[in-house]
Parts: structure tokens; C-alpha cells; sequence
């Protein structure tokens, strides 16, 4: 069971430290990010300005090449008759494939992105919309009108990749990647340093980099140099991420992806480590319960002269043979449970020749020390016993007398107990996470993808998806709060001009008159848009969140300005119509930050509340609809509880095999219990033989030989407690709303720990009670 569990965690273990390592240049690349502090909004971003990919290779010369990519929505490909959806879709530079290791099976990977409108796909791409791989030189046709020139065919990316896009269009294509300003951040940016040179003195330079390219901006911006725009509190900093880190500890606003997390990896490499050694300490248990069916064994080879050294070797051989069978065993059954184990942690685990390459000597190492530890301590015990007293029938101390024995017992407990309380407070904050209030309601609230297709058609849809039975309300907008919501930050100032003690840094979503509604937001105070009033096309919501920073105790009515160019020459007047109650439209791992709506239109999704007892059937009539509207295009919906859940579907993964690794130590501890309660009995037959005969219960038996071992876990909880407190205080620090570990958590694992160790402990105790006295006092 222990080998089994340690191998399935090894798999993942090595599966999440295996991502972005396929780059030959994977320890010289390091993607540059962005910490924004302005008006006490603090946001960390993945993305940095246009011009500083060029500013960094032109500045320090062990920069030997950068790369940017800049994610600009999702295209329709077009394949004969039928328009496809593709999501995997991004600019790049054409110095993407000097960095990053992206063989190229077609084309030539150093002018492959150099011209407008060409892409780059993978074989699989290739082989999807032209059955063959040599295919530069063709033409996909984008949106119906964009013809895009394939111009390089590469392998599909590995899927142990912080990125992992099928297109690669061209960077040149966009104008916005020539912008010189140095305030707004969209392009993810990486470095590729030269052999030999330092990260560390790197990132020291570019507080100095930040201050002589976008020092003169922001004097022309706000009239201020950088030292006085960090003395009001505010700062714009760049830092470098190595790419091998990206994956499980990088957690900022536009990520590719939303990783893993480096915590679930210590956490299961722990528990690998802890099981393995609860087994190799029920070995040790168990052979030592078994002492007195060899005791004589060794006595008499003694005897007839065995030097203590050939019974050692003997005991250690044993054991490792023992072990050798479970592992082998152990490896059949990961082979058979790994495609039960990729469901439950959304992996796909192969056992590859890599994979055994390393596989094969680890578990010979594994045999040979996992058998040797668990076999030492029963050869040294039982070729210690001397044979005259082993003859005569007498073995070893009892129970009390095995200090390493009891101490071996606290640990088993220990592990099993910190485990049951990492349980239960997982457990607790992911149902917490569910139910908590997040000031909108997403249930029964349809998304309709691509409402882009629609066209001038798009008010027209809702208001006919409006009149059908079962929908309450329909609007139109790509802004929601799900796993997958648009970033969109911007600068709002109290003044018509830039002054950053009366600004903020906040989202800016636009939405319709129907948005609040749909989404169940609640309005504080003011009132909703309204397509009744013309006003409303310069009017604002404003959450708490950007109230509070802004200072406005009641900011109804009042204007605010936001930059109509990137250097805040012009300015568009904005009044604040209403306030809407704080809700979540990120992770509760972060505090809700300021959110302002504005009225206008965005096509990029359309959001129906449902209310049917037939949801197929409604599902089905909107579909019919969509068809209607825009015939031959395929309808593509999620809900929006399903998707926010998404942001915590890698905490509940966690959860779930964390409660199955937890069952799997503490079945295996109990085992280990059971071994030492045989132990116990064993050694103490004669004295439970006399007891009975003076006239001793069975309650009275079961109570003295359960005692001591209830004495050892109680020592294990008042150990184990403290311990997981701390590490799982730790753990929920990484959300901005969590639940307090209560003490009703602490008393029901300390309870069940007790009872699960007295069920144990009691099948072996009324065994020895309900044993005949006279077999046990016989030779008396």
C-alpha cells in the first residue's frame, strides 16, 4: 500500500516539477513582470510595457535575446464550408523560437513571424485543416476576411508547458506592438541571458532601467520624477521570474495559465516520505510481534553455532526480499490505478522510457534501503536474544519496556493525526469557498461564447432571448467574473488631469443596462444604467472597494476623468451614477479590488438567468435561436457557477487526494498498531493467564492493555496539534478569505485518532482476554 501511494505521488511530484524543462535554454530564460502600486490598488502582472523587450536586449548586454507574446482573443479558422473556433491563439515575436525549444518541422524559424499577417502552427494544426504537415506556403483565412500565410509548421508543444498555443501569429500584425509608452502592460516578455550570467545583478538594474525610460513619461504624465511618485505611496517595478518557476509559483494577472502550486508539491512529497516510513515501521512492529515464534529459531542456531553476523544477514535478506515482492507488486498496481489517479488529479500520466530510465534505479535503491531500514531493527532484536534465556522461555521485556517501540507508535500517530486535521481544515475552506456570499449569484446563468458572430444583430438576440419562457433576463458583455475574466485596468482621476494623489488603478468593465441584473449584483446605494436615459452613455458604477479609495463617502453624482490617449493629454468626463456592493469577480485568494462599470457595449459573450424546471429544453430553444441568428455557426455555452468553480478546481483536487492519502496512512498506521497490540499480548499471556484465574473481567483486561497505547497517542496529539496548526495557518494565507481553524477541528482529530487506535488495540485485547488461562499457565 505504502510503495503504491509513494509511487503515485512520485509520478505527479515529478509530472509538476517536469514543466517548461523540455527548453534546452530553460535555466537562462526568465519572463520579465510588472508590480503596480497606484492609489492603493495594488496589482502583480505577467505582462510589462511594449517597448521593454527592446529597452532590455539594447541596455545590458547579458541579455542575449528577448521575445514577446501578447494574447488578443480567440478567431474563427475557416475549413472549407464549416467556420472553427480556435482559442489557442497568440502574437509572438519571431525571436520566440531563439529562446524557447520549438522544433520546427517546416519553415524557417528565423523569419517564420518577421512578416504582417503569417502564423506559425503545430503539425497537429496542420494535419486538422490540410491533412498533411507541409503546408507553409497556404492560407488560413481568419474571420472571414484576415488571410494569414502559414509560414512555419512546429511540434506540439509538451504539456508540461506554462504556455501551450497552437497558433503563433506575427507579432508585426498588430500596431499596438510598436507603442513607446511605458504605462500600459500587455505583452508577456522574456529574457534569454548569456551563459554565465547573473539574474540576481540583473534585476538589481532594472529599478534604475525603470527610472531612465519611463521617468520621462511619467514627468510629461503627472509632473513628478519616480522618487516622489514612490514617496506618495505608489511604485512601478519590474522583477524576473525563472521560467522553471512559472508553473507553481507564479500567480499574477495575466498568466497563461493558472499553474500549480508549489505547496501541493512539498505537501505530497511529505506524505510519500511519511507513509513509506509508517510501513517500514509496521515491518519493524510486526516482526517483533512475531519474536517468540522465532525466539527458539535463533536460540537453537546459536546453538549449533550461527555467528550473530550470518543471523543479521539472514533477518536483512528476508526483509529485503519482502520488500522486493511489494514493490513489484506496489508497481503493478500504480500501473493499473494510474488512469484512476489522472482522473481524479486532471493528469495525463504515462509511464514513458524517460519515466523508467530514472524509475527502474530509484526502486532498486528503494528495495534495497526501504528493506534494510525496516529489517534492521528486527535482525539486530532478534539475533541479540540469548539463547540459555530464549531456550528457558524467556523472550524480552514487555511492552513498557519498548521505548523505541512507543516513540515508533507516538510518530505513527503523529503523521495520522497532523493528516486528519490537514483534512478537515481543507475540507472546511473549500466549503466555505462554495457557500460564501460573493455579492452576485451564478446560478442557473447561461454564457454564450463568440457574440461577436451576432454582429449589429447582437441587441436584437437578447431582446428576442428575453421573450422566451424561462429566461429572466439577458445581457451583453465578455466581462464576468469567472475563471477566465478579462483584465481591463485603467487610471480614474477626480480632476481632468493626472494627479496621483486623487487617482486610482482600477478594472473598467463595459457592460449593458441589463448586466447588474442578470449577474444578481446588489446596488448600495444610486441606481442602475438605463437605455431610457441618453446621460447614462458617460455614466459609471463604482464598487465599494473603489469608493473607499477614492474617498467618496457618498460618490453619487460626482465626475470622474480617465485618459483618453496614453500620455493624458485628453481626458473623457465620466459621472457616477450609483455604487454596487463588493463582489468577487477573481479568486478569494485575492481581496476584492477596485471595480468600475462603464455603459457601453462589448460583444464578447451574452449572459441569460434561467429559470425552468426543463433545463435541456430551454438549453435546446436557445440554440434554436442562435441558429436563427446566425445560421452554421456552432453554439458554444458553459454555466457560470461551473466556470468561477474552475479557479478552485486545483484546491479541490488537492482535497480529494489529499483525504485518500490520509485514509491510506492512517489505514496503514492502524496496521502498525495492530502488530504492536499482538506484541503486547503476546509478551504479557502469562500475566493475563494469572489475572483471570484471580478473577479479572474482560473490561478490566481490555483496559490494561489499551491504557498504554492511548497514553502514546494522547502524547502524539498534544505533538501533532501545535504542528498542523502552524503549517495549515500557513496554507490558507494564500486566500484573502478564509475560515479560522476552530477548535472543534483540533478535538474531532484528536477524538477520532483515540478511537480509531482503542478499535484497533481492542481486537487484539479481547483475543487475549477470552484465551483460555490454562493454555498461557500450563508450564507454570
Amino acid at each position: 500500500m505504502a510503495i503504491v501511494t509513494c509511487l503515485l505521488i512520485v509520478f505527479y511530484v515529478f509530472d509538476e516539477l517536469s514543466y517548461d524543462r523540455y527548453n534546452v535554454k530553460a535555466d537562462r530564460i526568465y519572463r520579465v513582470n510588472a508590480n503596480i502600486k497606484f492609489g492603493g490598488n495594488e496589482n502583480s502582472y505577467a505582462e510589462t510595457p511594449a517597448p521593454a523587450a527592446a529597452a532590455l536586449k539594447q541596455d545590458f548586454p547579458e541579455v542575449e535575446q528577448v521575445a514577446r507574446m501578447i494574447d488578443r482573443g480567440s478567431f474563427k479558422v475557416k475549413k472549407g464550408n464549416q467556420d472553427i473556433q480556435e482559442y489557442k491563439m497568440i502574437y509572438a515575436d519571431s525571436t520566440l523560437f531563439d529562446i524557447f525549444t520549438l522544433p520546427m518541422i517546416q519553415g524557417d524559424p528565423a523569419t517564420a513571424l518577421k512578416e504582417p499577417r503569417s502564423v506559425v502552427i503545430t503539425d497537429e494544426i496542420a494535419r486538422k485543416y490540410f491533412n498533411a504537415t507541409n503546408v507553409v506556403g497556404r492560407t488560413l483565412t481568419f474571420d472571414d476576411t484576415l488571410a494569414y500565410k502559414v509560414t512555419g509548421v512546429i511540434k506540439k508543444i509538451p504539456q508540461q508547458s506554462h504556455f501551450n498555443f497552437d497558433f503563433f501569429l506575427s507579432m508585426p500584425t498588430l500596431a499596438e506592438s510598436r507603442q513607446t509608452t511605458w504605462f500600459s502592460n500587455n505583452f508577456v516578455t522574456y529574457i534569454l541571458l548569456k551563459p554565465g550570467a547573473d539574474p540576481q545583478a540583473l534585476q538589481a538594474k532594472l529599478k534604475g532601467f525603470m527610472r531612465q525610460h519611463a521617468g520621462p513619461e511619467l514627468q510629461s504624465m503627472i509632473h513628478t520624477d519616480f522618487d516622489n511618485f514612490e514617496k506618495n505611496g505608489n511604485y512601478f517595478r519590474l522583477d524576473l521570474s525563472p521560467l522553471k518557476t512559472i508553473h507553481l509559483q507564479s500567480h499574477r494577472v495575466g498568466d497563461f495559465s493558472t499553474g500549480g502550486s508549489l505547496s501541493t508539491v512539498y505537501i505530497f512529497s511529505s506524505i510519500a516520505i511519511f507513509i513509506l516510513l509508517i510501513a517500514c515501521i509496521n515491518f519493524m512492529n510486526l516482526s517483533t510481534a512475531r519474536s517468540a515464534n522465532r525466539a527458539r529459531e535463533v536460540g537453537v542456531r546459536k546453538v549449533l553455532g550461527s555467528p550473530r553476523k550470518y543471523l543479521v544477514a539472514q533477518f536483512l535478506t528476508e526483509s529485503i526480499i519482502v520488500t522486493l515482492v511489494a514493490t513489484i507488486i506496489g508497481v503493478l498496481a500504480a500501473w493499473l490505478l494510474l488512469p484512476y489517479f489522472n482522473n481524479l488529479a486532471n493528469k495525463d500520466l504515462t509511464i514513458t522510457p524517460q519515466i523508467l530510465g530514472w524509475l527502474i534505479p530509484v526502486l532498486t535503491l528503494m528495495v534495497l534501503v526501504i528493506g534494510g531500514l525496516a529489517g534492521s531493527y528486527p535482525a539486530f532484536f532478534l539475533s541479540g536474544f540469548r539463547p540459555i534465556e530464549v531456550l528457558k522461555g524467556k523472550i524480552a521485556s514487555g511492552f513498557k519496556g519498548g521505548m523505541l517501540r512507543s516513540s515508533l507508535v507516538v510518530f505513527q500517530f503523529f503523521i495520522s493525526i497532523f493528516l486528519i486535521i490537514g483534512t478537515l481544515v481543507i475540507y472546511n475552506q473549500l466549503k466555505y469557498i462554495e457557500s460564501k456570499d460573493l455579492g452576485n449569484n451564478r446560478d442557473h446563468v447561461l454564457i454564450i461564447k463568440n457574440a461577436w458572430f451576432l454582429g449589429n444583430k447582437n441587441h436584437s438576440f437578447r431582446e428576442e432571448l428575453k421573450q422566451l419562457p424561462g429566461v429572466q433576463n439577458a445581457s451583453l458583455s465578455g466581462f464576468l467574473p469567472t475563471s477566465i475574466s478579462v483584465n481591463n485596468s485603467t487610471s480614474f482621476f477626480k480632476d481632468p488631469f493626472i494627479d496621483q494623489k486623487r487617482g486610482i488603478l482600477s478594472e473598467e468593465w463595459f457592460v449593458d443596462e441589463n448586466y447588474i441584473p442578470t449577474l444578481g449584483i446588489k446596488m448600495a446605494t444610486g441606481r442602475n444604467f438605463s437605455a431610457q436615459m441618453k446621460t447614462d452613455t458617460s455614466g459609471i458604477i463604482l464598487n465599494e472597494a473603489a469608493a473607499k479609495l477614492l474617498g467618496y463617502t457618498n460618490p453619487v453624482s460626482q465626475s470622474l476623468y480617465s485618459p483618453n490617449d496614453q500620455m493624458g493629454k485628453t481626458f473623457k468626463q465620466y459621472h457616477v451614477i450609483g455604487v454596487m456592493k463588493d463582489f468577487n469577480y477573481r479568486s478569494l485568494k485575492e481581496p476584492v479590488r477596485a471595480m468600475i462599470l462603464v455603459y457601453g457595449n462589448d460583444m464578447g459573450a451574452v449572459t441569460v438567468r434561467l429559470k425552468s424546471s426543463d433545463m435541456p429544453a430551454l438549453i435546446s430553444r436557445i440554440k434554436d435561436k442562435w441558429a436563427s441568428f446566425v445560421p452554421g455557426q456552432a453554439f458554444e455555452y458553459s454555466f457560470m457557477d461551473q466556470e468561477f468553480d474552475g479557479i478552485y478546481r486545483t484546491e479541490q483536487r488537492t482535497g480529494e487526494i489529499f483525504i485518500i492519502f490520509t485514509s491510506l496512512a492512517i489505514i496503514i498506521a492502524c496496521l502498525g498498531l495492530f502488530g504492536l497490540a499482538a506484541y503486547a499480548a503476546e509478551q504479557r499471556t502469562k500475566e493475563i493467564g494469572i489475572r483471570k484465574v484471580l478473577g479479572a473481567s474482560m473490561p478490566t483486561i481490555v483496559g490494561m492493555l489499551s491504557k498504554d497505547f492511548i497514553k502514546l497517542v494522547l502524547i502524539a496529539i498534544c505533538i501533532a496539534t501545535p504542528v498542523a496548526w502552524w503549517a495549515m495557518n500557513k496554507w490558507l494565507q494564500d486566500f484573502a478569505y478564509r475560515m479560522n481553524i476552530q477548535w472543534w477541528v483540533i478535538a474531532l482529530a484528536g477524538g477520532a485518532a483515540i478511537l480509531i487506535a482503542f478499535v484497533t488495540i481492542s481486537f487484539q485485547s479481547i483475543k487475549a482476554a477470552l484465551n483460555n488461562p490454562v493454555k498461557s499457565l500450563r508450564s507454570e
